[in-house]
């Protein structure tokens, strides 16, 4: 049975402070068509610019992730996106009234109590999952992060291990079986930092939104109580210690490892830029934003490369033809040797595909090149400009009497070379409609299963008897 993809019943709002920015801000979670995936707007800026949740808009991973798009930026995004994984959202809009996700508690909890009581709309698509195929691997030597994504297909699978050769938090490990897990075992893991990170930060007044309830602060240094009354002093409290574990007693741990947790929490966000749901089981030592950012692109240029030869249809050169040789030579006024096309294999009113059977007695392999004969990349794209007339020709009564005249190649690119013995096979697709007798086209040749020429083309018929 396919998952149905599913979004929020209606707008539900959060308030809070940005860590970094320390501006009040207010998030509204709506409701989003299918196949709309993650996008924030900004609605404090002029014309409410859109930024989606993409690897590929990300700017910045040193204090969290931004994300930039359309000359608008919101920061600080992992936890909220988290929090939409974790539910299994798949579509939502989510406003945004200044540059950073409020921190609320270093969680992404509150986001899910909110959103949960509001509840959620099943939608017509099937959500799409992409199944990790092979184990995919990710590696920063140098700051010793280790990531794979390993084949799954029953589920979204995390193991983490944090490990900053620290006395006090040590070695860490954080697991979840399954993406149901994460509100329970995940969602409530808060953020944390070192005290001489938070010292830094302070210095440098980075954490304008920063409070002690928001943040495990890790005491990895000696402290008297002096620099205990100074802290204590900036955060307005009466008074701070450390307590037996190791950290500020600001606040309890609500998991031993919490840590590592709140890395798990980063990483399953940092993930969701990837831009599709993912069956797989992810492992990952000593993450960060950058590494995420970094195996989330990964992963989505195999995706990208995997659905792109998806594509590409692989057609029968013996197939029978709508034209043979004979049938194309009473439509287009090319004779040998320039007429490149030998039959055509399929023809719609949008699309149509031919065939040219790539041999040794071509006459341009004569001079091109004696001893490694390869098709010129100027007579694939005159082969595919003959197959795209066939394709506009077809729209008169009387194509005898017309010509197709190209008037621009756009965007032509080789991908490989074409040589003897090759069947080389092009398909071209409108693009837009036939106007005035002007057609655009996106034309790609195959060779098998691999493109190894493409070009936008567009063409004029005119009347020539």
């Amino acid at each position: 049975m396919n998952v149905k993809q599913r979004t929020i019943k209606e707008p539900v709002s959060v308030s809070g402070t940005g860590l970094h920015t320390g501006e009040f801000v207010t998030l509204t979670f709506n409701p989003a068509p299918e196949k709309h995936g993650y996008k924030f707007r900004r609605v404090d800026l002029p014309g409410q610019p859109i930024i989606e949740a993409d690897c590929d808009n990300v700017t910045d991973t040193s204090r969290g992730t931004t994300l930039t798009q359309n000359g608008a930026s919101v920061s600080t995004v992992e936890h909220v996106l988290a929090a939409m994984v974790g539910l299994e959202i798949d579509n939502v809009l989510i406003d945004v009234s200044g540059p950073e996700m409020p921190i609320m508690d270093g969680s992404s909890i509150q986001f899910i109590d909110a959103i949960e009581a509001m509840g959620f709309t099943e939608q017509e698509a099937d959500r799409e999952y992409y199944h990790i195929p092979y184990n995919i691997h990710y590696t920063e030597p140098d700051r010793k992060v280790e990531m794979v994504a390993m084949p799954l297909d029953t589920d979204y699978r995390f193991t983490c291990m944090v490990d900053y050769n620290s006395q006090v938090l040590g070695s860490q490990h954080a697991t979840i079986s399954t993406i149901a897990e994460f509100k329970k075992e995940i969602a409530s893991s808060r953020t944390f930092c070192f005290l001489h990170e938070l010292e830094a930060l302070l210095k440098h007044d980075l954490i304008k939104g920063g409070d002690l309830n928001n943040a495990i602060v890790v005491v990895d240094k000696e402290v008297d109580e002096e620099e205990l009354a100074h802290l204590a002093k900036l955060f307005n409290r009466k008074d701070i210690s450390v307590a037996p574990q190791g950290i500020l007693n600001n606040i309890e741990l609500r998991h031993q490892n919490e840590p590592a947790r709140h890395k798990l929490l980063d990483m399953i966000g940092d993930l969701a830029l990837v831009g599709v749901p993912l069956k797989g089981h992810i492992m990952a030592a000593r993450p960060g934003h950058a590494a995420n950012v970094a195996f989330a692109k990964k992963i989505k240029t195999l995706i990208k490369k995997e659905r792109s030869r998806k594509h590409v249809k692989v057609y029968d050169p013996n197939m029978k033809p709508v034209y043979d040789t004979v049938q194309i030579m009473n439509i287009l006024p090319h004779r040998p040797p320039m007429l490149l096309i030998d039959k055509i294999l399929e023809l719609s009113k949008t699309h149509v595909v031919g065939l040219k059977a790539v041999t040794m007695n071509e006459p341009f392999f004569i001079g091109h090149f004696p001893g490694a004969p390869v098709m010129p990349g100027v007579l694939q794209i005159e082969a595919m400009a003959q197959t795209g007339g066939i394709l506009v020709l077809n729209t008169v009564p009387d194509p005898e009497n017309w010509l197709t005249l190209f008037l621009k190649i756009e965007n032509a690119r080789f991908k490989d070379k074409v040589l003897p013995g090759d069947t080389l096979i092009f398909r071209c697709d409108l693009v837009a409609p036939i106007r005035r007798g002007i057609a655009q086209m996106k034309g790609i040749g195959m060779v098998g299963e691999k493109i190894v020429v493409e070009a936008e083309l567009m063409a004029q018929i005119v009347k020539y008897k």
